[in-house]
């Protein structure tokens, strides 16, 4: 959510924005909270002229009284009474233009970064850089599941009987494989200064609503039936909803943190979940990295956080390149995004692994977390990027280390966490 200050100010630069990300739809809203806002403030002076002449009326009675003048008394009762009426009338309008403003600044997209390329969808772009050598070798790589079948480490057909489609269930040494790569991404970040955290797994309405776009709550979130619940898409929202209606000191920042949480996902109109694979699916797990910073520290960061998720894939043999993601594809909060894409020998192209964006103080607005610096309160920045998420990690993991007999090597890095073992042998 932008500040509503920029809007009275400078309402043409928020339009060109809107125009900038293709949503032209949404320029009508500019032209509401314009009214709504100047309707609020309008009903706001009345009151507040109002409330100040109710006082001097007060006054003026307590006078009168003491001077036995009653009529007069009387005379100023009666008008304090037919203010009290049109107060009441006033304070109604104001809340209710009041929340008719903030439900529409929720619709209206973030400033995004200057620097940001123009175009419609995810087909404008660009790439930036690659890491790592793609290779494509000289046998056939099997699909993801194929390969894990191999290892009896994936059951999906059950899955599918307990729960439907999206669903799996991960066995044996693939098993092992999706732990051991969650905590050595724990453990990844942890050293490189961030706190781990486990966030709760649900969270209320209010906090969807500060944490991302109506249309991002309706393709993604289960609701808990009959409660003020939401299973979350990603430990971010929660990480983000702990600092809610919050002041937090200047000194103590940046947070730097990283989660770990399962995700639930809809997926609504995504194309995918009927495939037989884990590429897209509702149930996943996740290590995730959350920074609160100053204003001035977030382009920074946003550099240190795709960084980490690069070095990370990188030390596990993985082949990766970066995107800068176009205007049209940035959601409504996003000042920029980057993704981290994975190279796919059998598809003999890179897929999405992760993505870092930086909010800007959009969350921060809308969750009212504010910072005590030297000259005054501010919204903090707010910024998040995926470490790993398997299973889909697991496909670019499986695919990248395969060799020709079916067997799979386990990088130096990850053999800790796999017991010390340097190789997955197949059993099929």
């Amino acid at each position: 959510m932008i500040d509503i200050k920029l809007i009275r100010e400078n309402p043409e630069l928020v339009r060109e924005n809107i125009k900038k990300k293709f949503k032209d739809h949404k320029l009508p809203l500019v032209d509401d909270a314009i009214e709504f806002d100047r309707l609020s403030r309008q009903y706001q002076k009345e009151a507040d002229d109002l409330r100040a002449n109710r006082n001097k009326l007060s006054k003026q009675i307590g006078v009168c009284m003491k001077s036995g003048d009653k009529a007069a008394a009387e005379e100023l009762k009666a008008q304090v009474s037919a203010a009290a009426d049109r107060l009441a009338e006033l304070e109604k309008l104001e809340a209710e233009y009041s929340e008719k403003l903030y439900e529409t600044m929720l619709g209206i997209p973030n400033i995004i970064a200057d620097d940001v390329p123009l175009g419609k969808d995810d087909s404008f772009n660009v790439e930036i850089e690659k890491f790592g050598e793609p290779a494509v070798p000289e046998f056939e790589v099997p699909y993801h599941t194929d390969i894990m079948e191999r290892f009896d480490g994936i059951d999906l057909d059950a899955a599918r009987r307990v729960a439907g489609n999206g669903f799996y269930y991960l066995c044996g040494d693939i098993a092992r494989l999706h732990s051991a790569v969650i905590s050595y991404a724990r453990d990844f970040m942890i050293n490189r200064g961030f706190t781990y955290c486990v966030p709760p797994f649900m969270i209320r309405s209010d906090v969807v609503t500060g944490v991302m776009s109506f249309d991002e709550m309706s393709a993604m979130m289960y609701k808990i039936e009959g409660e003020d619940l939401y299973l979350i898409g990603t430990s971010e929202h929660s990480m983000i909803g702990r600092y809610i209606d919050t002041i937090n000191e200047e000194s103590k920042l940046p947070y730097a943190l990283t989660s770990y949480s399962p995700c639930f996902r809809k997926e609504k109109g995504a194309h995918g979940i009927e495939e037989r694979g884990v590429y897209r699916i509702h149930q996943f797990e996740k290590q995730e990295m959350i920074v609160i910073c100053r204003p001035e520290e977030s382009p920074v960061w946003y550099d240190k956080l795709w960084k980490n998720t690069v070095d990370l894939f990188r030390s596990l043999d993985i082949p990766v390149r970066t995107l800068e993601c176009c205007s049209g594809d940035l959601a409504d909060l996003k000042v920029k995004s980057l993704d981290v894409e994975a190279w796919s020998p059998r598809q003999k192209k890179y897929f999405e692994v992760g993505s870092c964006s930086n909010l800007g103080d959009a969350q921060a607005r809308r969750l009212k977390i504010r910072v005590n610096g030297e000259n005054g309160k501010y919204f903090a920045h707010t910024l998040n990027n995926t470490v790993v998420a398997p299973p889909r990690m697991l496909i670019a993991f499986l695919e990248n280390n395969l060799n020709a007999d079916g067997s799979v090597n386990i990088p130096e890095a990850l053999r800790p966490y796999m017991g010390g073992t340097e190789k997955l042998i197949p059993k099929n």
